[in-house]
C-alpha cells in the first residue's frame, strides 16, 4: 500500500491557513451532526460519532458547539438536514477521485463540484464507475524519525492491525487496520504514547496512478479546490507523485 497515504500527507503537511479556519469548523461540525444522526447520540456505542468528536476537539471546537451538533443530528434541536454521498469522477491522467459530500441542497453541490472538476482537466462520472477501486482502511501515519520500525510493528501488531508499511518518500510508516478495529488500535498508541501524525478512517486506492509535470500540478490543485468547497467534507484519489511533484 506504499503511496497511498500521499494525499493524506500533502494535506497534513500543507496546514490550513487561518482565513480557512471556519470551514475547517463547518466540516467538523457537519460530520459530528450526520454521524449523531445515523447512529446515535451516544458516542460509546456509535464509532464513527466518537471519531468525529475527537476531529472537532483537536479543532479546537467549544464543547457546546459539539454537543449542539450531536442535539441537532439526534433530532433534540430542529437543523438543516444534511444528505451524505459520494461524487465519483477522473482527474487528470486517468486519476478516480471519489468526493464525499454533506449538502443540503444537491442541485447546488452538484454545479459546484462540476465546475471544479472541468476546471482542472477532469469530469464526473457514473456512480461506481471508481469507488470499486478503494476500500475503506483505518490509517495512520507516524513520522520515521519519531519512532523505529521494530517499535511500531510489535505495538501495531498487539493492537491488531492488519499492516504496517514503510514509505520511503513521505518518510513515514503507514499502519492500516479494518474499520471496525480503528478506534481499539489507536487507544493501543494513546497509551503507549506513540505520536501518529495522522489518524483517520479513510477510502484507500486498491491501485495507483504515477502522475508527473502538469497532470500531477492539476490534480493536486483539483484535490485542494474541492475540499475548499462548502459542501465537500473529504476527497480520495488513486494517484501517486515524486515528492518534488508535491510542493
Amino acid at each position: 500500500m506504499s503511496g497511498h497515504s500521499r494525499w493524506a500527507n500533502i494535506k497534513h503537511k500543507k496546514a490550513k491557513s487561518d482565513a480557512k479556519k471556519g470551514r475547517v469548523f463547518t466540516k467538523v461540525i457537519k460530520e459530528v451532526m450526520v454521524a449523531a444522526k445515523m447512529g446515535g447520540g451516544d458516542m460509546s456505542a456509535n464509532p464513527r460519532l466518537r471519531t468525529a468528536i475527537e476531529n472537532a476537539r483537536a479543532e479546537n471546537v467549544p464543547a457546546d458547539n459539539i454537543n449542539r451538533a450531536i442535539k441537532k443530528g439526534t433530532g433534540e434541536l430542529e437543523d438543516v438536514n444534511y444528505e451524505e454521498f459520494f461524487y465519483e469522477g477522473y482527474g487528470a491522467g486517468g486519476t478516480a477521485v471519489l468526493v464525499l459530500i454533506m449538502t443540503d441542497n444537491r442541485n447546488r453541490t452538484a454545479s459546484e463540484v462540476r465546475y471544479t472538476f472541468a476546471k482542472y482537466g477532469g469530469r464526473l462520472a457514473e456512480s461506481g464507475s471508481v469507488s470499486w477501486m478503494f476500500e475503506k482502511k483505518g490509517m495512520f501515519t507516524f513520522d520515521m524519525s519519531s519512532i523505529t520500525e521494530e517499535k511500531l510493528m510489535e505495538a501495531a501488531i498487539d493492537a491488531g492491525a492488519e499492516d504496517v508499511i514503510t514509505n520511503t518518500e513521505d518518510n513515514v510508516f503507514e499502519v492500516y487496520t479494518a474499520p471496525p478495529d480503528f478506534h481499539s488500535v489507536k487507544g493501543t498508541f494513546d497509551k503507549k504514547g506513540m505520536k501518529y501524525t495522522i489518524a483517520e478512517v479513510s477510502m484507500i486506492p486498491k491501485n495507483t496512478v504515477r502522475l508527473e509535470g502538469k497532470d500531477a500540478v492539476n490534480v493536486i490543485r483539483l484535490m485542494e479546490e474541492l475540499e475548499d468547497l462548502e459542501d465537500v467534507q473529504n476527497v480520495y484519489a488513486n494517484f501517486d507523485i515524486p515528492p518534488q511533484d508535491m510542493e
